[in-house]
């Protein structure tokens, strides 16, 4: 017979003697702060009351709390002319006419846009709904590859930065170029790089705000993709860079505000933290005996918590997140993510200096402490509060409650702020997964574009003039969005409906073969152009023999087991990334070591060991791009006697003038660059810090350090 529900389980969550730091430690926590000033909601004590609270009772499936009072309407409206308003301002703040001042806002960018462009490119909707809903279902432990990013990012400014700023790159594959000459290896890294965007970022972002929408105003999921997407590819066809930081900032202060009052009232609701510690474990569905033994894989694992989920290291055989794979596979995918995606290093590059660089990764190693608390542990009360509906594990009910019959941990972040949220700050939530699903999705399209533009499509266009790679960078804008809307139904079954398993997985068998070789490019000379492409080469059919086989036969879940054999797909995905990880940088050095070496006179400033040199490098890309440059000459200059007649007949339209104006786009020649941009670029070899500021961030990153290893050493 299956239980109904389960005894609260004594050890290891229950022990006083762990718990009790708590009182002091968590009363600090920011989730805590928020509390503090809230009144008591239906009765419950605030963060640390703990009284005893009678079970929520559990609103019936079928009702729909929709966002449809004027208080909500009037905070959405707001918060969108509030965006639209910073939108406005950068656009006429910046240079969007050319391709420094589109893509890399003129690199004129300081600390604190840097950092929050950082953060909120980072925190999509993906993170809410994906980060809760894997909460929900196994608690806490997912939280490490939020706080493995406090140590990256200072991989990212320290070592990895001033050897992409020094080296005078636009983009990743722009510096894989330079690094080993030819083409084959950019080339690689942008078709990879596109195809991770569209599966792994572009479409769980949709369809994670689609979601939220979809719980908040009952939309369809692609009508909401559809609105959600005119609204954001709007602003990042027109605005560039420039005003995707400027308005990430907004968006910044208006994600953690948002998530604040919602841990605060959430917490109020469940009773405080150690509230939670004891219901989690008695949050199981109710409507579990309609499970047939005939049909399903019944296991109590299926719907019961998880005995460990306030621990952040787990049993490495048993453990869903194994320990091994927490410190090591999420730190592989972490470096790839930080320190040589472009999403994330554009935002760095666009800084004025290296010292801006250092203080905006520590600003958002700092943010990075916040989704443990404002989104997995939220995750996990909600499941309390809504057990039948986010702990859903009957098909049929699961697909009543959201519409898949694979499990709807997904909802749980927005069924707790349609349901615990009141009037307007429930519009403010809404608000918030719209600032986190369009600045994210933002920040891909426009690096995407990047990637497109100048790695591809200037490649294969090398005549092509500056009007030529704005319009296309935004045309390939459209084309992905049209890709990534046909990938959502695959993302909402796959990996048992869990969304962060999802991304994690996908990135665990492509991205670690790309870690390796920037690792080994950057910190190691002997690395040549050979053993860098048939080691990005062997990793990749290693890594598409694991991901192959798992979406043919399907990620299964809990009650229908997957038919991939256990070689293949019971090895688990960070475990894996690991492998690939090690099997791709052994690949590389045998194959360099095996082929000549690249003479030092390639290296000067490409390399970290040779980032403060200042002899003449010579390209090994010079005569590629010498070429380009050669047949661009020639091509204006047939323009340019062809588009004056053209503007003496004024045979342009005013519309077309307007159009033009509105995309940053000048109908004639090409704008002429600011000062602030030509000053950034002629300085932008120069990686000299200032004593000062250089001991300030030095220290800062000390303290952001220590902090971090006491959250992993209290929680682990």
């Amino acid at each position: 017979m299956i239980r109904k529900s389960v005894e609260p389980s004594p050890a290891p969550l229950s022990r006083d003697s762990h718990l009790s730091p708590s009182h002091f430690v968590l009363s600090l926590s920011p989730v805590c702060l928020g509390v503090l000033f809230l009144p008591p909601v239906s009765g419950y004590s605030l963060c640390f009351g703990g009284t005893k609270m009678e079970k929520p009772a559990v609103k019936s499936m079928g009702s729909k709390v929709t966002v449809n009072n004027p208080s909500d309407i009037i905070v959405i409206v707001g918060y969108f002319l509030m965006v639209i308003g910073v939108g406005i301002w950068s656009m006429f703040r910046t240079n969007r006419g050319t391709v420094g001042g589109y893509f890399l806002a003129g690199r004129t960018m300081v600390w604190w846009p840097v950092g929050a462009s950082l953060f909120a490119s980072n925190i999509g909707s993906g993170h809410f709904v994906g980060l809760a809903g894997t909460g929900a279902v196994s608690g806490i432990a997912v939280g490490g590859f939020e706080w493995n990013a406090l140590f990256i990012v200072l991989l990212l400014g320290w070592l990895f930065v001033p050897v992409y700023l020094t080296a005078g790159v636009i983009t990743m594959p722009q510096y894989l170029r330079k690094r080993f000459g030819g083409g084959r290896i950019s080339l690689y890294l942008s078709c990879i790089s596109l195809f991770l965007y569209v599966f792994t970022k572009i479409s769980v972002d949709m369809f994670s705000g689609a979601v939220f929408i979809q719980q908040a105003l009952g939309w369809n999921i692609y009508v909401a993709v559809i609105a959600l997407l005119s609204i954001t590819a709007l602003y990042t066809v027109t605005g560039g860079l420039a005003a995707l930081m400027y308005t990430d900032t907004v968006q910044t202060c208006i994600i953690i505000a948002g998530a604040f009052f919602l841990a605060g009232f959430s917490f109020a609701k469940v009773g405080g933290y150690n509230a939670l510690l004891e219901k989690y474990q008695l949050a199981v569905p109710s409507r579990t005996e309609s499970l047939d033994p005939l049909r399903y894989n019944i296991s109590a694992a299926c719907y019961e918590p998880r005995k460990d989920a306030f621990n952040l290291l787990r049993d490495p055989i048993s453990g869903d997140l194994p320990w091994p794979g927490v410190l090591f596979g999420i730190a592989i995918l972490g470096s790839w993510y930080w320190c040589s995606d472009q999403v994330i290093v554009q935002r760095c590059l666009a800084a004025r200096s290296l010292t801006h660089v250092k203080a905006g990764c520590i600003m958002c190693g700092y943010l990075k402490l916040l989704p443990m608390f404002l989104m997995v542990l939220p995750g996990m009360i909600s499941r309390v509060l809504f057990p039948d509906e986010v702990g859903c594990v009957v098909p049929e009910v699961c697909k009543e409650v959201c519409g898949t019959e694979v499990g709807c941990s997904n909802i749980a972040y927005p069924k707790l702020v349609v349901s615990v949220m009141p009037d307007g700050l429930r519009g403010l939530m809404l608000a918030v997964m719209l600032a986190a699903l369009m600045s994210s999705l933002a920040s891909i399209f426009n690096s995407s574009s990047t990637i497109f533009t100048m790695d591809i499509w200037a490649r294969l266009r090398p005549q092509a003039h500056n009007r030529e790679l704005m319009i296309v960078g935004r045309v390939w804008v459209l084309c992905i969005v049209s890709i990534s809307i046909c990938w959502i139904p695959v993302v909402q079954a796959a990996q048992s409906g869990q969304l962060f398993d999802y991304i994690q997985s996908v990135s665990s068998y492509l991205a670690p073969p790309i870690a390796a070789v920037f690792f080994l490019a950057v910190f190691l000379k002997r690395v040549n152009e050979p053993g860098a492409f048939w080691g990005l080469i062997g990793g990749l059919s290693m890594g598409l023999c694991r991901m192959i086989p798992e979406f043919a036969f399907g990620s299964g879940s809990c009650l229908f087991p997957s038919d991939c054999p256990s070689l293949i797909c019971g090895f688990h995905y960070l475990y894996f990334a690991v492998l690939l990880f090690f099997c791709t940088a052994a690949l590389v050095l045998i194959v360099s070591y095996c082929t000549p070496p690249i003479p030092d006179r390639h290296l000067y400033r490409l390399v970290f060991s040779l980032r403060y040199s200042k002899e003449v490098r010579d390209d090994l890309d010079g005569e590629e791009e010498e070429r380009g440059q050669r047949v661009c000459r020639e091509a204006e200059m047939i323009r340019d006697k062809a588009g004056g007649d053209e503007e003496r007949s004024r045979s342009t339209s005013n519309i077309r003038r307007l159009i033009s104006w509105f995309c940053g786009m000048s109908s004639s020649q090409a704008p002429e660059h600011t000062e602030q941009e030509v000053e950034a670029t002629n300085q932008l070899p120069d990686i000299s810090e200032d004593p000062l500021w250089k001991h300030v961030v030095n220290s800062n990153a000390l303290i952001m350090t220590t902090v971090a290893v006491f959250m992993w050493g209290y929680y682990a």
